[in-house]
């Protein structure tokens, strides 16, 4: 079983003014497929309180995946992107690239998300964006591909084939 965290990165759930409707919807849908969240925490936007929370997770706890929700926009607080890219090894584009196309078929608005994702140690990062809509659809354009990313992670030398 993999082990996962959730981070929610918003100001406004950080202090009690707004419930954090994404994070619970990342939870749910990573449990339903069968992945141990042990962490979910809310942090405001703040570029050390992320990396922090991102570096602990990665090499105290050893969490197989982290996935972030908010803080991916084009708002001045909007940091989420720059504290993961802070910590990460090795960018993987296309799963950033993949959930902007997919947002794009509800919303011109997706392709103003500058979440990214990668790796740091042996730990997939992936941001999603704040709204409980846009976390759904990217959640259901990384959930097939994600075991066999983190099998690579882990370094699984099976060759990827086509039905990969």
């Amino acid at each position: 079983m993999y082990t996962a965290g959730v981070l929610t990165v918003s100001d406004s759930a950080a202090r009690g003014d707004r419930r954090d409707e994404s994070g619970p919807v990342i939870r749910h849908l990573l449990e339903q497929h069968g992945y141990n969240v042990l962490l979910h925490k809310t942090v405001p936007d703040e570029v050390p309180d992320v990396r922090d929370i991102l570096i602990t997770w990665t090499d105290r706890t050893s969490l197989d995946i982290i996935v972030t929700t908010g803080g991916t926009g084009l708002f001045p607080r909007d940091i989420t992107p720059e504290a993961t890219k802070s910590v990460i090894e090795r960018e993987v584009p296309g799963i950033a690239e993949a959930i902007r196309i997919k947002g794009l078929d509800s919303t011109p608005r997706a392709m103003l998300s500058r979440g990214i994702a990668g790796v740091c140690g042996k730990t997939l990062i992936i941001n999603l964006p704040g709204s409980p809509l846009a976390v759904a659809q990217g959640m259901d354009v990384i959930l097939p591909v994600l075991k066999h990313a983190l099998d690579k992670i882990k370094g699984d030398p099976t060759p990827c084939r086509q039905e990969c």
